[in-house]
């Protein structure tokens, strides 16, 4: 039998300034997005494009975020059990958002651009495979409906 996991977070707008919404321009897009057991909440708010508060995460850079840290994940935990030992994963992430004309919009596209350490110089060809392994098995990238794409770099180092 597979193993069912539920993830629950709770949303709480923190952008009525006094009038409710009232109007479009009346009311603050901030919001907190917490956990019944995580201590601090993210802060949020829209896109700048959309009245957001641009020093605040948006729903769109936490999609691109949680794809990177999935594949990451998975490429840790495959290194470790292959045997390859990563010392530094940074990974700059873009995906791109096509607005429609009605207001709407959907990601076309997210690029992960993940730049990989290991220790092993003669392991590189493995560790670039394993992203291909990473991301047939990430969770977040098997769920949504747009192309994820992958461009890694593996160099040796200490």
């Amino acid at each position: 039998m597979a193993a069912t996991h539920r993830y629950e977070t709770v949303t709480t707008w923190a952008g009525n300034l006094g009038t409710g919404t009232s109007g479009y321009r009346a009311y603050s897009r901030d919001h907190h997005i917490s956990t019944p057991v995580k201590s601090a909440p993210i802060l949020a708010s829209s896109d700048p494009a959309f009245r957001g508060d641009r020093t605040r995460y948006n729903p769109e850079e936490l999609l691109v975020g949680a794809l990177s840290a999935c594949h990451m994940l998975w490429v840790l935990h495959l290194c470790a059990e292959a045997g390859i030992t990563v010392t530094e994963y940074v990974d700059i992430a873009e995906g791109v958002l096509t607005e429609n004309a009605d207001g709407s919009g959907q990601f076309t596209e997210v690029v992960l651009r993940p730049r990989v350490t290991i220790l092993e110089p003669d392991r590189v060809d493995a560790a670039l495979a394993i992203h291909e392994k990473a991301h047939g098995l990430c969770f977040i990238a098997r769920s949504v409906n747009f192309g994820v794409r992958h461009e890694p770099l593996v160099s040796v180092g200490v």
